[in-house]
Formats: C-alpha cells, structure tokens, sequence
C-alpha cells in the first residue's frame, strides 16, 4: 500500500468513528429514555460514557497490540485536546457561565484523578492492581452522579421523558446501536494500525502521533458536542462533557487498558533532543501529564473562582496546547 493510502485509511478512520459516534451516542440515549432514564442522568453518564468510546477502543486495541505508547498517549492527548484546543476555542467564541458548586464537584474530581495517574506513572508502569484504583474511582465517578440527580429531587422530574416506541423508530435505533459501535471498532483498528504506519513514515515516535492526530480524531464527538452546545446556547452542557470525558479518559479508559496488557500499561522512555543532546526519558511524565494538570489546574480554579471560564482563561487553555504542539514539533521533527 502507498503512502496516500495509509493517510486515506486513516482519514476514513477518522471519519467512520465521528459517524458511528454520532449514531451509537443517538441510539444509546433512546435506550436510555425507553427504559424511563431522565435526561439529567442521561447527560451526566450515558453521554459522556458514550463520546468516550473511541478513546476506549483506540487505546484497548493498542494496548492489546503492546503499542503502549498509543494507548497513554491517546488518553492524555484526548485530555489536553478537550481541554486546550475545545474549551479553549468553545469559550473564545462564547464566555461560558457555570455553576461554582457543580462544576467544583466533577472539576476537582477531574484534577484528583490526574494527580493520581501521575502517582501511579511514576515507575513507568500501571500494574493492572493499580489500575483497579481506576476501575474504583470509575464506580465513585458514577455513583456521584446518580446522587447528584437524586439530591436535585423534584426539579428533575421535568427532564424524566419517553421515547417513541414504535416499530419503525425501535428498528432504526437498534440498527444505529449497532452499526454505530461496529463503525467506532473499525475506526478505531484503522485509526491505531495507520497511525503507527504514520508515524514510521513522518520519522517521529509513535507517541507524538497518538498525542495529536489520533487524539484529535478519537476527540470530535467531544468538539462537535462543545460546539452545538453553544450554538443552541447551552455552553454549561459542554463544560459538564469535556469534564466527564476526561475523568472517564483516566479511571475507565486507562482502568480497563491496564487490564489488557500483559503487565499493565507501559510508559516507554523516548530520545528527546535538548540542544545538541539527546535524553532518553519517559516523555509521559517530564511533558505530556504535566501540561494536562497544568490545564486542568488553569479551567477548575479559573471556572470554580470566577463562576464562568471566559475568553481570557479560553486563550491561555488554547496558547497552551498551540505551544505544546510547538514543543512537541521542535523536540521530535
């Protein structure tokens, strides 16, 4: 296969999962409503479960594959993207207001997280006991949010809807269901096959390649969501999205991938050229998990402080991430 096609094959990657995400996140919330699920919840799990698919199969596939660096890189990369590059344009476009108390819950919940999978990086490797630390604050994680709607108590009875459930409607939300996960597999064994082929072909570690343009592709259910939020003028929706997903980023996706490999989740050391000097260090945790806690630190005391993320905390979150990417092309390209 010739170069142009390892590129198309991982645009079309790219692609199918934007659409199957799109479809399976659709038919997973007519599941939810059919089954007497309100919309408060719905939002708070199922979607954010649901955008984070990709980021799931991306890294399991790569972690199953031993590309360990694909299946971290993806993570962090996915959580720096959301935060630096959506947020950050999502609130240039438009300051979005937040509720202190709400948003502290899941934004610190999100910087803990964080800090604890850097604790747990430290000795270059997530053993798959330390990744039930994960898999436990994924069960926090949801039991929080189904306190959160029950301690809300009689506003959200408003929100409890039911879907239509005629014959036709049901057929083409499970066809949706289906062909929706069955096209987010696909994309994602594209997305992680070429992705490596990439990066041979570029000259640049696979890690670079999963922290940007696989990142970026398994984040566009998060962007396009970000966006059609603010358009229809519900910016708080998108803000309580980008911090689910990243919380499920770290304690389901790096909870379950730390099962699949053989010893766990392997952070590889990478030549970095400093000067006229090349250093051999695990890049995950001297740049890429210190930039996402630095974002991080930047969107929950900014937002927690100032009850809104506005345009001035969207330019430093997006100057951040233009300057990472810049970091990233002058050490390795």
């Amino acid at each position: 296969m010739g170069n142009l096609g390892v590129f198309l094959l991982f645009t079309l990657g790219v692609v199918i999962i934007i659409k199957g995400g799109d479809w399976f996140v659709e038919s997973a919330v007519w599941v939810a409503k059919v089954t007497g699920v309100p919309n408060v919840l719905i939002g708070a799990t199922i979607v954010s479960i649901a955008t984070t698919l990709p980021e799931l199969l991306v890294s399991s596939i790569a972690t199953y594959q031993h590309y360990y660096d694909v299946a971290i890189g993806n993570v962090v990369g996915s959580m720096v993207c959301n935060i630096g590059l959506i947020l950050g344009l999502t609130a240039l476009l438009s300051p979005i207001k937040i509720q202190p108390s709400k948003f502290a819950v899941k934004g610190f919940f999100m910087l803990i997280s964080g800090i604890v999978l850097l604790f747990l990086a430290k000795d270059t490797i997530i053993t798959p006991q330390e990744g039930n630390l994960f898999i436990l604050l994924f069960f926090i994680y949801i039991v929080m949010n189904i306190l959160e709607f029950r301690g809300n108590g009689k506003n959200n009875r408003e929100y409890h809807a039911t879907a239509n459930l005629d014959k036709s409607n049901t057929k083409i939300n499970i066809g949706k269901f289906i062909i929706g996960a069955l096209f987010i597999t696909v994309g994602a064994r594209l997305l992680v096959n070429n992705g490596i082929i990439i990066a041979e072909l570029v000259g640049v570690p696979q890690q670079v390649i999963s922290l940007t343009l696989i990142a970026l592709g398994t984040s566009l259910p998060e962007l396009t969501t970000a966006i059609g939020s603010v358009i229809k003028g519900h910016g708080e929706i998108s803000v309580g999205n980008i911090l689910g997903a990243n919380i499920l980023d770290m304690v389901m996706v790096l909870g379950v991938c730390s099962k699949l490999g053989e010893k766990g989740i392997v952070i590889n050391y990478e030549n970095i050229m400093l000067g006229a000097t090349i250093h051999n260090v695990p890049q995950s945790l001297y740049l890429d998990i210190p930039v996402a806690l630095l974002m991080m630190v930047i969107l929950v005391l900014g937002g927690f402080l100032k009850g809104a993320i506005n345009r001035t905390m969207g330019f430093s979150m997006l100057f951040i991430y233009i300057m990472y990417l810049g970091v990233l092309a002058k050490l390795f390209i």
